[in-house]
């Protein structure tokens, strides 16, 4: 281990396993004993050898158009017990207010009356949906599942980089990284401080069938997959075949009058709960894009009617327009009466003409991300790009303010990561998976740690190249008393009244 982090370099942020001086923290105690004795090459061969498994049960992803194993880090990344619960505390707070934005926004529309947030910046949205007014699953809940992307400053503040409420993919990942290191450092898992992952099947299944007609005791659900050509299809399968339920493509299902079937060799089958893998707009021909296959045509009529009930919810993408991403402290407080636990990364809003004249006179200096990106597909980062980019992104928002806004580059906190055979610093990001049941926000312990590969580059997205590490939360309290040196800012709530203007339960597409 000495060896392979000799030349290991920290650079302006934060390190989550080594301090400026070089030495490692304490949560990494065990992990670096393990590593200790193993040469350059052994790590080499382990990593490879984590590789030819994924392969070989197929846990791939389609990058550029070919199918590889989906990269993952030897050196996992480790949280204590005390910020977790800070960070699963404020992933479920976020998700609460998101509830009561989108019930609002396809209901009475409070929050426009009272000027929180402008109601054209919703109706303007490519992810608004007029046919999703007045659909929702009996429990009132909208978002089954959420993927809330947390980073971690230069100063070690965990941030919230982006909300992921449509289809939000990768915790496949979380379960296979864990199988595959579970098989390759035993040893590290033998004394249980590390919180299992192998729940969520089972948690996800309740939300879902939660979810479903009140009238039905026992109710069918489905997962709904474009096909085996999305890139996404082996999450797909594997949640179906976790949960003990039917993965199913358009033409397995049907719809009769109001409700959904599907069909099977013992005939038709009324389906109660779709758990959807299919952007909105193929999701039905009638109402979306009247060419698409992989929907079902009359589905949104049947979800009106309240036989079935579709999860996510169509019309969730509006909570993910990252410039309503820069009204969810406004929208904590107005729907929950609560300051934010997590923070917002600096963004501004370019719909602004002043906001926008400023940003484009130094455009140079700021992050410009599309509102309705999805994968890092789209995004500059203006100190790492040329002037030729830079020029031609700013005709783009120049053009069309209300399609992008402008962050501070942050430094994303970074990880030993194995690059051939050598420990280097690469920069990571946090993706922790909820799943709400309307009584209970469940949130997956650890969630998917994702690492920009090319050195310096800070698009994590496994879309635009990027891997993965195993993300440990430790079980005991003990674990929560040894990272004094990882900042945590807890601030307590006042407790004041909730204000909801309806009822409020306690992957744009797969390339998220």
């Amino acid at each position: 281990m000495l060896d392979v982090l000799n030349s290991y370099e920290i650079d302006v942020a934060f390190d989550e396993m080594v301090r400026p001086d070089g030495s490692t923290r304490e949560l990494y105690d065990r992990v670096v004993e393990a590593l200790r004795p193993l040469e350059p090459a052994d790590l080499r061969f382990r990593s490879d050898q984590l590789a030819r498994t994924f392969t070989e049960r197929g846990v791939t992803f389609a990058f550029k158009g070919v199918e590889r194993p989906f990269p993952l880090d030897l050196i996992p990344r480790i949280i204590d017990a005390e910020e977790w619960r800070y960070l699963a505390d404020g992933v479920r707070q976020r998700i609460r207010a998101i509830e009561a934005f989108l019930a609002d926004a396809y209901g009475d529309g409070a929050a426009f009356a009272e000027g929180i947030v402008p109601k054209r910046l919703v109706t303007s949205s490519t992810e608004f949906n007029r046919a999703a007014h007045g659909i929702s699953a009996p429990n009132g809940v909208r978002v089954q599942v959420a993927g809330i992307d947390v980073i971690r400053d230069e100063e070690g503040h965990l941030r919230v980089l982006e909300d992921n409420v449509r289809i939000p993919s990768g915790v496949s990942y979380v379960m296979e990284n864990r199988r595959a290191m579970t098989r390759t450092f035993p040893a590290l898992f033998a004394e249980d401080r590390i919180l299992p992952v192998d729940e969520y099947p089972q948690q996800l299944l309740a939300a879902l069938r939660a979810a479903a007609p009140i009238t039905v005791a026992d109710p069918t659900v489905v997962v709904l997959t474009p096909g085996v050509h999305n890139a996404a299809y082996f999450e797909h399968a594997l949640l179906a075949r976790r949960m003990g339920i039917e993965l199913v493509e358009g033409r397995d299902l049907f719809c009769r009058g109001s409700q959904l079937f599907m069909r099977t060799t013992n005939g038709d089958v009324p389906v109660h709960v779709v758990y959807r893998r299919v952007d909105d707009e193929f999701l039905d021909p009638l109402h979306g894009r009247p060419g698409s296959l992989i929907g079902v045509a009359g589905l949104l009529n049947a979800a009106r009617s309240g036989s079935v009930t579709i999860a996510n919810a169509v019309g969730n993408g509006i909570a993910d327009d990252k410039l309503i991403y820069t009204y969810l402290p406004e929208l904590i407080s107005y729907f929950l009466g609560e300051e934010p636990i997590l923070r917002n990364v600096e963004t501004h809003r370019l719909d602004d003409p002043e906001v926008l004249s400023d940003v484009l006179s130094r455009i140079g200096d700021f992050v410009i991300k599309p509102v309705d990106g999805a994968g890092g597909v789209g995004i500059v980062i203006g100190p790492q790009a040329d002037e030729e980019t830079l020029a031609s992104v700013a005709v783009e928002v120049a053009a069309n303010p209300r399609g992008f806004i402008a962050q501070r580059p942050v430094a994303l906190s970074t990880h030993p990561t194995l690059i051939n055979e050598r420990l280097a610093p690469r920069h990571i990001d946090l993706r922790p998976f909820a799943v709400n049941d309307g009584e209970d926000i469940w949130v997956l312990p650890g969630g998917l740690t994702r690492v920009a590969l090319p050195e310096g580059a800070l698009v994590v997205n496994s879309s635009q190249g990027g891997g993965s590490k195993d993300t440990w939360v430790l079980l005991d309290e003990a674990a929560g008393e040894i990272s004094g040196d990882v900042p945590v800012e807890v601030r307590t709530p006042p407790e004041t009244a909730r204000r909801s203007a309806g009822p409020l339960p306690l992957d744009r597409t797969d390339q998220q």
